[in-house]
């Protein structure tokens, strides 16, 4: 049924605070596979020994979330419908691997796709140091909900990707490590959406099996790009954009293929190699070379 349009536009969220300790740091860097294939290697102790510690810089999305919401009965979304359509991760400062944050959320926009099409909704998230206030990352988070759509409202989703060129092979590739208990670890982060655990659930979905979390394998396209592009230096990781066009079965082997657009931006996609399917498109990182 459709979602409450008036209920859900421009609907802004409490803040929410989150104390987070060096353990966290390092369970987020463990559940996007660093320490799965060298566990002993410097460039994967960097995010998984607390000593000398740094936090990947895809943590920040899922820092002092807003709670709720997705369920919350005003806005009439159908909470096991769900899919995460894209993801934008803007980085202004350095993510601490310990500390206290704040988050600022709302709702950015809703599009309808129609009836028996679903919807689109847009949360923008501002994550903040708690202690400083500097604000450490912006980000936006397209979701689709596929039953939710005909609530009379307009599609007219701004582009805010564009496709990569692939008329020439990559200029690098990146074979990602793939575990099948990855979806496991990662709801402890803080996603525990029954679609990644719970075979009924995921078959109500359409899917045969639990699906990993989106935001997992785009964490893993993150430590990729920050170790293959940055030297291993989080700190110059500026941006994280995608587009989530199939789901991603855990266990499966992926490969990440990478086109540089610059010295300061390169566009990437994720293939699932065994199904030869596209399973993230339209990706861009920015960073500083």
């Amino acid at each position: 049924m459709p979602l409450d349009y008036d209920a859900l536009v421009g609907a802004r969220f409490a803040p929410q605070r989150q104390s987070y300790s060096t353990r966290d740091s390092i369970l987020y860097a463990l559940s996007v596979g660093v320490g799965a294939l060298r566990p002993h290697d410097p460039d994967e102790l960097l995010y998984i020994y607390e000593r000398g510690l740094a936090a990947l810089p895809t943590m920040a999305l899922t820092l002092a979330p807003p709670i709720s919401w997705l369920s919350d009965p005003r806005f009439g979304i159908t909470y096991n419908r769900i899919l995460h359509a894209e993801q934008f991760l803007t980085l202004h400062k350095p993510l601490p691997a310990q500390g206290g944050v704040v988050s600022e959320a709302r709702i950015d926009g809703v599009f309808d796709k129609g009836v028996g099409a679903g919807a689109i909704v847009h949360l923008a998230r501002r994550l903040l140091d708690e202690r400083t206030g500097d604000l450490l990352a912006s980000m936006t988070y397209a979701l689709f909900m596929l039953d939710d759509g005909g609530f009379g409202g307009v599609y007219e989703r701004p582009e805010r990707l564009r496709p990569v060129t692939t008329e020439r092979p990559c200029d690098l590739s990146v074979t990602l490590p793939a575990s099948a208990n990855q979806a496991l670890l990662y709801r402890l982060t803080g996603d525990i959406h029954p679609l990644h655990i719970d075979p009924e659930v995921a078959r109500s979905a359409g899917f045969a099996r639990p699906i990993l979390h989106g935001l997992c394998a785009y964490g893993m396209v993150g430590r990729a790009i920050v170790e293959t592009l940055c030297d291993n230096d989080p700190s110059r990781l500026l941006s994280l954009d995608t587009r989530f066009t199939n789901p991603v079965f855990p266990g499966e082997p992926l490969e990440l293929q990478l086109w540089r657009e610059g010295p300061e931006r390169v566009a990437f996609r994720l293939l699932a190699v065994d199904r030869g399917v596209v399973v993230q498109d339209m990706g861009r990182a920015g960073f500083r070379p």
